[in-house]
């Protein structure tokens, strides 16, 4: 069983979480200095806000950087609560990038890319270092290629995470450990989310979470509804981290944690009973079952902000921001 499942999984865990961190710290690296000074001008509304923080969560790879990001600005004073409420929603758009991107099981070119990422950004580093080119803004040019270079390195890492995790399937299915977590979950839909929300807890990473899902959904071995169950609870053990920032933070800062919490929390509870339709608007996109539960987690975060987005407009928000 350890070298079967246990191996794997903790194998490809650690690719996948380790090409996260490179893709994230890289895209950090090459937008960050502008993020803060953008996030402030790109706010005046809740809509604003959303389409904005939809953007920078897709290219930072990240919802709990930008919601780290948006509590430090309004623990300094720089930005109101009533402007954070915009950027909450949107980050949780943006991650489903990273699950479609999943879902679309290009996981087979995973070393290919890999290994052009690396030469890239070896080829660039080497440019910069010897002036290959004769140009004033040399460097200026190299230094944006190479983090590009490690993201894509850390994107290929992310798939090359999944594939690994892919292989305990057959494994996973034969066990009865597994076989009756599934019926469980197929008599009530609280064991998948309170797995999904606890593993995400666990490793403050959605995506990792979610991605195992796509991986077993796509080798048949887990069923979509369940998947969609997980997804739920995923969005849930996000807040985790949230919560944790929140620790030390002014009043206004816990305020925004909180309504991460309150946002998330609410969407789950809200979309449970409809997992079965919600699996049915996942078909209309994909027959391929780990692709479905990809595009249900897109479904259901767009649906969720959507439905949240009025709610911000509402004129007690900025009393409350006044009165921390």
């Amino acid at each position: 069983m350890f070298n079967t499942i246990i191996f794997p999984v903790i194998y490809g865990l650690v690719i996948f979480l380790a090409g996260m961190k490179v893709m994230e710290t890289a895209l950090g690296r090459w937008a960050g200095p502008l993020l803060s000074s953008l996030l402030r001008k790109a706010t005046s509304s809740p809509l604003k806000g959303m389409l904005f923080s939809t953007g920078v969560t897709a290219v930072l790879q990240s919802s709990t950087a930008v919601t780290v990001l948006t509590m430090g600005l309004v623990n300094a004073g720089l930005l109101t609560y009533e402007r954070t409420l915009g950027i909450i929603l949107g980050s949780n758009i943006g991650t489903c990038i990273t699950t479609e991107l999943i879902g679309l099981q290009i996981s087979q070119i995973a070393l290919p890319m890999l290994g052009i990422s690396i030469m890239m950004w070896a080829l660039s580093v080497i440019a910069d270092e010897y002036k290959l080119f004769s140009m004033r803004k040399g460097s200026q040019l190299f230094k944006p290629v190479q983090l590009i270079a490690l993201a894509a390195a850390g994107f290929a890492m992310v798939m090359l995470g999944i594939r690994v995790m892919q292989m305990i399937g057959p494994a996973l299915e034969n066990t009865r450990l597994f076989g009756w977590f599934i019926e469980q979950a197929t008599h009530n839909v609280w064991w998948g989310v309170a797995a999904g929300a606890a593993l995400t807890a666990l490793m403050h990473s959605s995506a990792a979470v979610i991605g195992l899902a796509i991986a077993l959904a796509a080798m048949g071995t887990l069923p979509v509804g369940i998947g969609i169950a997980i997804v739920l609870g995923a969005n849930v053990g996000t807040c985790v981290t949230a919560l944790i920032a929140a620790i030390g933070s002014t009043k206004s800062g816990q305020f925004v944690a909180w309504t991460h919490v309150v946002l998330n929390v609410g969407g789950a509870l809200l979309f449970m009973p409809f997992i079965p339709q919600l699996e049915w608007m996942s078909a209309s996109f994909s027959t391929d079952s780990g692709s479905q539960i990809a595009h249900a987690q897109t479904l259901f975060n767009i649906i969720c902000s959507l439905l949240a987005l009025p709610i911000c407009y509402l004129p007690i928000w900025k009393r409350t921001g006044q009165g921390q």
